[in-house]
């Protein structure tokens, strides 16, 4: 069985959904009361897309409520990982926020914890038991959708190491780099580069795990224009786009995305993928 702690999000669909009653009180302390009968159940998957601290406390008492009512065997599936960006200290005075989640969820004692498409290897590293599942099948989906077979792009360093697995996976797609400089104290973007000479008209593809207000997207799409790109097209597993897409739209033929960090309302130009259809 499962228990979508989100009632937006339903990636096991095969599973049979627990039901139950969420509140927060007045003092801004969650609540849960499971209301399906558990007797003969061993094993309980529990998704949520965690955004908030209070989301955080949600899930725990959902697990303290599972285990009271005997289950045992709690598996969980986080396809975000809140404070996943966060996961080394750049400044002094920094908290390192990745390792605060990770050791409240190994606190939990869960048997598994799955996370989609995380941020770098850090996270995979501090959770335990866990298992991750890689953007190949989003990947797929969009590429099935763009005309053509356009340049895989990696915005950054950081990414370079995903988009090298995808192109031994997408051969007929080849590799455009890219860069960009980061003022750690201030978090402003700049000096964005191609590592290419002419992208002759060809159709550009830039992946991503997070966009969050989406500046180092507008910045490389202009880049990637100056470098003789023809139509470019962004997808990224978990849209934050905490400015909205009205900007992005500007510059991009089509924004992808999946709905591992919320659900979005259908929009032109804008397609987010169920996980639970593209799920390995």
């Amino acid at each position: 069985m499962i228990l979508d702690l989100d009632p937006l999000f339903h990636p096991y669909p095969h599973l049979e959904a627990i039901q139950f009653e969420s509140f927060v009180f007045a003092g801004g302390e969650p609540h849960i009361k499971i209301q399906s009968e558990l007797s003969r159940v061993s094993e309980v998957v529990i998704s949520h897309r965690i955004r908030s601290f209070s989301d955080v406390g949600q899930l725990l008492v959902a697990i303290d409520a599972l285990r009271r009512m005997g289950i045992r065997d709690l598996r969980l599936f986080l396809p975000y990982f809140p404070g996943a960006r966060q996961d080394r200290v750049m400044t002094s005075g920094e908290a390192l926020t990745a390792k605060i989640y990770a050791r409240i969820l190994n606190g939990a004692k869960l048997r598994e914890v799955s996370i989609y498409d995380p941020h770098s290897d850090v996270v995979p590293a501090l959770l335990d038991y866990c298992q991750t599942f890689n953007n190949h099948s989003f990947v797929k989906w969009v590429l099935e959708d763009i005309p053509g077979d356009p340049f895989l792009v990696a915005p950054d360093g950081g990414a370079l190491k995903k988009v090298y697995k995808l192109a031994a996976k997408f051969p007929q797609n080849p590799i455009v780099e890219c860069g960009k400089r980061r003022d750690v104290s201030t978090g402003r973007l700049s000096e964005f580069k191609v590592y290419a000479d002419d992208l002759m008209g060809r159709d550009c593809l830039i992946v991503d795990d997070i966009c969050d207000g989406g500046g180092t997207f507008l910045g490389l799409s202009q880049a990637l224009r100056n470098k003789n790109a023809g139509k470019i097209y962004l997808a990224v597993s978990h849209g934050i786009f905490s400015r909205g897409l009205q900007e992005l739209k500007k510059q991009f033929r089509k924004i992808y995305c999946t709905d591992a960090f919320s659900t979005l309302p259908e929009s032109d130009r804008f397609e987010q993928i169920q996980l639970n259809q593209i799920l390995n």
